[in-house]
């Protein structure tokens, strides 16, 4: 760093304020309403569309709202955002509106079918065939657009408010609310069912994700007060960047901006590869359950306890992987602030690539709950470092825009995990004395290899290391 460049920090944080733990609390609850309605949609989603007759494609087309969104409103409302001047704030009006709206379309949600018929009735007209289906197809997407429209806008008020030095521990308290999130709204309707031999409806645990998001948001928005934007002087001083300006200055950043920008699509593949493989990995490779989507109903019923089996390990792995990340996402930031965001993020990674390989050598259960725990461990650094690494190349006044555009290099990747990697794996065939089957554990050394190419160039990337 030039001293230029500290002169400019030390300009940036007049007027920012430094967060105690209490507030740093306080500021992640929205964050934590949003991954509990987010868990929530990616554990539920499935059922429902299926229910309503929706083939493993049309899902996986649905499924696809999340990174298309993510694309494309993430930076749009972010550079909305950073041109907004009002009472309420420039983030505020943002997390607001995207709460309301996905709180309806989590109620919605699961009572698509109800609400198409509804509509056929007030429009005097027979339902059609897939009426139920489309809703829940336009609900998925309004929630995958609130979403993400207010992740954007939610991690720009850090560089908004809070001091540089404490950019990393504020994204770590985000990972911290993401992990917290995670676990609680994975577990709520098994814990009440264990506990009390109650279970949940789908639609009461849509009604508790709506109300989680939405009291959470209103609540971080009404505790937490942005800074007042800077007195204007002049019609020129006072125009706002438009997008494509954000855009430009985002293209012509320093090299350390693409660097950090290529760690995070090489991260974000392998995380992908785990997060939309695993489930097909506990099925078909830890419980042996041959390929059934050409099989008949007979044998079909033949695994469905083994399914069921498995589909329970996958959800108490992935609230494993959740727990180890909501224990060690402070730690993190407060080591990342001792000594680098640069060497704790390569450190995780190569922690979490670790445990990818050794997934790809054996099929034992406790072992592989064990290294998705240990996964967590990466899952904690690649929801914070990233963002705080890149939070010293913000062009002051760009923040929402740049957050927004960076998210391109998550949502990227999952459509290419989605899609080129599926179709890799597909080719993959294994016969097994059950009957075909599929290499899913290439998933893994595919992520492991990408994670490793992370690693690389994050050594390469040049970071200011706190004093």
């Amino acid at each position: 760093m030039s001293e230029n460049t500290d002169l400019q920090n030390n300009e940036h944080n007049q007027g920012l304020r430094k967060l105690t733990t209490a507030q740093l609390l306080n500021f992640c609850l929205g964050f934590f309403g949003l991954q509990f309605a987010w868990q929530m949609r990616i554990i539920l989603s499935g059922p429902v569309t299926e229910g309503l007759g929706a083939s493993p494609f049309i899902f996986g087309l649905i499924w696809l709202a999340g990174p298309v969104t993510g694309m494309v409103v993430q930076p749009i409302i972010g550079a909305l955002s950073d041109n907004t001047n009002t009472r309420f704030g420039r983030r505020r009006p943002y997390l607001m509106l995207g709460a309301i709206l996905a709180a309806i379309a989590l109620w919605a949600f699961p009572n698509s079918e109800p609400i198409a018929q509804f509509i056929a009735d007030k429009l005097h007209c027979p339902l059609p065939l897939f009426g139920g289906l489309i809703v829940a197809a336009i609900m998925i997407w309004i929630i995958d657009a609130c979403v993400n429209a207010a992740q954007g806008p939610y991690r720009a008020l850090i560089p908004d408010n809070i001091v540089q030095e404490q950019h990393s521990i504020a994204n770590s308290y985000l990972s911290f609310a993401i992990g917290l999130g995670s676990v609680i709204a994975a577990g709520t309707a098994p814990f009440l069912n264990w506990a009390f031999n109650y279970q949940m409806s789908i639609e009461a645990q849509f009604i508790m994700a709506a109300l989680a998001f939405f009291l959470g948001m209103t609540w971080t928005c009404i505790t937490f007060k942005e800074k007042q934007p800077e007195t204007v002087k002049s019609k020129k001083e006072d125009k706002q960047p438009s997008f494509m300006d954000n855009l430009k200055t985002f293209l012509q950043s320093s090299p350390e901006v693409y660097k950090i920008c290529a760690m995070q699509f090489c991260t974000w593949i392998g995380v992908m590869c785990m997060f939309i493989f695993f489930t097909q990995f506990a099925i078909h490779t830890v419980y042996n359950v041959p390929d059934l989507t050409t099989v008949s109903d007979v044998v079909k019923a033949q695994y469905s306890e083994t399914i069921a089996a498995a589909t329970n390990f996958s959800s108490i792995c992935f609230a494993i992987l959740n727990l180890v990340c909501f224990v060690v996402s402070i730690p993190i930031g407060m080591l990342s602030t001792k000594f680098g965001n640069k060497k704790v993020h390569m450190i995780s990674l190569i922690i979490m690539t670790v445990s990818y390989i050794l997934m790809t050598l054996t099929s034992n259960s406790k072992a592989i709950m064990l290294l998705m725990g240990v996964a967590g461990i990466g899952w904690a650094s690649i929801l914070a470092l990233p963002f705080a690494m890149l939070s010293e190349y913000i062009k002051k006044g760009s923040e929402g825009a740049v957050m927004g555009i960076f998210n391109i290099f998550i949502a990227g990747p999952q459509i290419l995990v989605c899609t080129l990697i599926a179709w890799f794996i597909s080719k993959c065939t294994i016969q097994t004395p059950d009957g075909l089957n599929y290499h899913w554990e290439f998933s893994f050394l595919i992520g492991a290899i990408v994670l490793f190419i992370s690693v690389i160039v994050t050594k390469m990337i040049h970071e200011k290391l706190p004093e």
